[in-house]
């Protein structure tokens, strides 16, 4: 998967439909160069029905990360669900 595929399959989805605008990627001074895919592992409080999970989830998802910093050094990475491609929230896991 590219950066490129996950967008697409993300904005298809509907569930973030301003995180790949150019106007927020203007914002933050960021370009779709710069992404790239990754898949890996995150616990998330949450499971994949949105059900609060006291001990926390392992779950599978795509990593898009920054290859470079962009303004104020910002670098982190965001994660979405392979299957739903909604954005999903937590903690990376080995």
């Amino acid at each position: 998967m590219t950066a490129s595929d996950l967008k697409y399959r993300v904005e298809c989805a509907g569930s973030e439909p301003h995180f790949f605008t150019r106007s927020t990627m203007k914002f933050f001074g960021d370009r779709m160069s710069n992404y790239g895919v990754r898949n890996t592992y995150i616990v998330s409080d949450y499971d994949a029905d949105g059900n609060y999970a006291e001990q926390g989830i392992r779950r599978q998802v795509w990593e898009l990360y920054r290859k470079h910093p962009v303004k104020h050094g910002l670098s982190s990475s965001a994660y979405f669900c392979p299957f739903t491609f909604r954005r999903v929230f937590g903690k990376v896991s080995n």
